[in-house]
């Protein structure tokens, strides 16, 4: 990675200053602002809007978006857009879940016209490269636009969207603008293994930790500056007023929609970037329940792995022993054993040390314990080292102690690319 500073040229602008980004990058502006405290988060969306989408005159818009872009007041920003003559939006670009979100993991709506608005949908899902620089070019768009809520984690697949369409836009030679919301569980810290490039997938692309700690905006000058450096697109991005890295979602003010299906709360995302982890096992991580990566188990768990996880006294949290019956994905229908996550100080939690002492733990007290046979667990934590330790018997600590180095020096590339205090 190029661990060079990317020099910022400050002008004046009508909502905040226009902060330009180059030196190779590809020249990306950003219209910035400063917050003043807890509660008053206005998006990107909302500053893009109060300024007269002027960052968007006289382009042909097209918005890459989920159920997730929305005003304060929870209109979509589609909607919101669309009868703006402010701005000309001519087409959406729909994810993984789709643009209404109607689609279940692993799935997407394909193309359609939005009974809404009558604009064509095009469908980004598992489409990157030139390929998906081909969607771009038929839609006749002249910028295209990502608005939509992350979850925090490296595996979710959104900020792998936003890559993709970034080196898409590209090679299409569209102009690419990125508004901001809110990391759900703060920007204070990244954590947990950097992804090596052999294991890079949809979950994971390039090497960036478990839990990123950072915006759509930040880590899209990140991708630009670091892994596009050879083609970078001409990037603009609009960040928030009034988030502070500190925040967790609660303190926005903003109104919280499900990015997918199996994220209904922040709490969820609190969690996500450790136990989703599980997905990688033969537990159950609480799909087809009402909580799910807080409820994990299987048939034959008994209240000795709560005990077990209790007993490493991790910061912050505690686990129940817990039954549940999965109304699908693994063990459906069936009651299983395991544990809730209750996250009870959320200052001090570290959600991907917890993941990895409740995989140590569970194979410590539970003889069916098994990795998923596609050893699916190396894609999630980016390496084979988690699986491999764990195997041989070692702790928490010493999985831990593993990624250090690497997650160091992740740490002084994303530091140059932070918007935010």
């Amino acid at each position: 990675m190029n661990l060079s500073r990317r020099g910022l040229l400050a002008a004046g602008g009508a909502v905040g200053a226009l902060a330009v980004t180059a030196a190779g990058t590809g020249n990306a502006a950003a219209l910035t602002g400063q917050g003043s405290g807890r509660g008053g988060v206005r998006t990107g969306f909302d500053r893009l809007a109060a300024d007269g989408y002027r960052l968007l005159k006289g382009q042909k818009a097209g918005l890459v978006t989920n159920p997730t872009g929305i005003t304060s007041d929870v209109r979509h920003v589609v909607d919101v857009m669309h009868p703006d003559d402010r701005v000309n939006l001519t087409a959406v670009f729909g994810p993984e879940h789709g643009f209404r979100g109607t689609a279940q993991a692993g799935g997407s709506e394909g193309r359609y016209d939005d009974p809404a608005t009558g604009l064509p949908v095009y469908d980004t899902y598992l489409k990157s490269g030139q390929a998906l620089a081909d969607i771009f070019t038929a839609s006749g768009v002249d910028t295209v636009v990502f608005d939509i809520q992350d979850a925090g984690a490296r595996f979710y697949t959104y900020i792998w969207t936003l890559y993709d369409c970034m080196q898409a836009a590209a090679l299409a030679g569209k102009r690419f603008v990125v508004l901001d919301r809110p990391n759900p569980v703060t920007g204070r810290a990244a954590l947990g293994p950097v992804l090596e490039p052999a294991f890079a997938t949809f979950v994971g692309r390039r090497e960036i930790a478990q839990a990123h700690g950072m915006t759509v905006t930040e880590l899209a000058l990140l991708f630009n500056a670091e892994f596009l450096a050879e083609r970078p697109v001409e990037l603009d991005i609009v960040t928030m007023s009034g988030w502070r890295r500190s925040d967790f979602f609660d303190e926005t003010g903003l109104p919280w929609v499900p990015p997918s299906p199996n994220m209904p709360t922040p709490e969820t995302a609190l969690v996500y970037s450790g136990t989703c982890l599980f997905e990688g096992t033969n537990l159950s991580e609480g799909r087809g329940t009402t909580r799910p990566f807080e409820l994990l188990g299987a048939e034959g768990i008994d209240r000795r792995w709560a005990a077990a996880a209790n007993a490493m006294d991790l910061p912050g949290v505690a686990f129940r022993e817990a039954y549940f019956a999965p109304t699908f994905s693994k063990f459906q229908g069936k009651t299983v054993g395991g544990v809730q996550v209750h996250v009870q100080d959320r200052a001090v939690f570290d959600p991907v040390r917890t993941g990895i002492a409740l995989l140590v733990t569970a194979k410590q007290s539970w003889s069916g314990f098994a990795w998923r046979a596609d050893n699916w667990i190396d894609k999630l934590t980016g390496n084979t080292r988690v699986r491999t330790m764990i195997d041989a018997g070692a702790g928490t600590d010493e999985v831990v102690g593993a990624w250090e180095a690497d997650l160091a020096k992740f740490r002084a590339i994303r530091k140059q690319y932070l918007q935010y205090r």
